[in-house]
């Protein structure tokens, strides 16, 4: 190849497009809260809490039976390293039932979709919870991971909903359900703000109530994601 051919083959390699190398794709939360933004009626949000009294009926027990399961757990973590996955499917199955609970009614009143008598996943509902099962989870955690490392997170959370419970509480998170249910009854429009600050709160409380409930071994971000839909962890 003489000298002008490799300087003319030199210029059309330089001229063809390089190819890029995709960026990482970032990790995504092991506990997952989503919610579709819906049009609730204006008023029927009013007689929520009398629709409701079976759900509370039974999620009373669920949540005693689940305080049972938690214990189970603890001591299974400690002794095997593993979550046995009937007790995690039936606890987190209660989160699930909560937080559809949670959504239609008082804390958050996103939907007017009757929530489910049922534990198991509903990806057609419109408030939903997914958590990652782990293969193992840390021996050491389990100890302390439920007081001591939580404690930072119960303070905020306390502040922000009232309580740890994701049916409700009160705190700021009630002061915007209340808000926006008055928006509703008025405007017949639930303003999108309050949607997304609203969820962003419970998103936070759900993370929490998943790690202190041995669900996760994954820290609860000091993070507010707000909106709807559940967003990658940042890298």
């Amino acid at each position: 190849m003489s000298h002008r051919d490799r300087e003319e083959w030199d210029a059309m390699a330089e001229d063809e497009p390089r190819t890029k190398a995709a960026p990482p794709s970032a990790p995504r939360n092991s506990v997952r809260v989503e919610v579709d933004e819906g049009t609730p009626s204006r008023w029927i949000w009013i007689f929520k809490w009398l629709l409701l009294i079976p759900h509370y009926l039974v999620l009373l027990a669920l949540h005693l039976a689940v305080a049972v399961v938690w214990v189970v757990a603890l001591f299974w973590i400690l002794l095997c390293g593993h979550y046995p996955r009937p007790l995690f499917d039936f606890s987190l199955g209660v989160l699930r039932w909560t937080w559809r609970v949670g959504a239609y009614g008082y804390a958050g009143l996103v939907t007017d979709e009757y929530p489910p008598f049922s534990l198991a996943e509903r990806p057609e509902y419109p408030a939903r919870v997914t958590v990652d099962h782990q293969e193992h989870y840390s021996r050491g955690l389990v100890l302390v991971k439920w007081w001591l490392l939580a404690l930072p997170q119960y303070v905020l959370v306390s502040t922000f909903t009232g309580s740890l419970a994701v049916l409700g509480g009160g705190g700021l998170a009630l002061t915007l359900t209340l808000y926006a249910g008055i928006a509703l009854l008025f405007t017949g429009r639930y303003p999108r703000g309050i949607f997304d600050l609203v969820i962003g709160l419970h998103r936070w409380q759900i993370r929490v109530f998943a790690y202190v409930g041995l669900l996760t071994d994954e820290y609860p971000p000091f993070r507010l994601d707000q909106g709807g839909s559940e967003r990658a962890e940042e890298v």
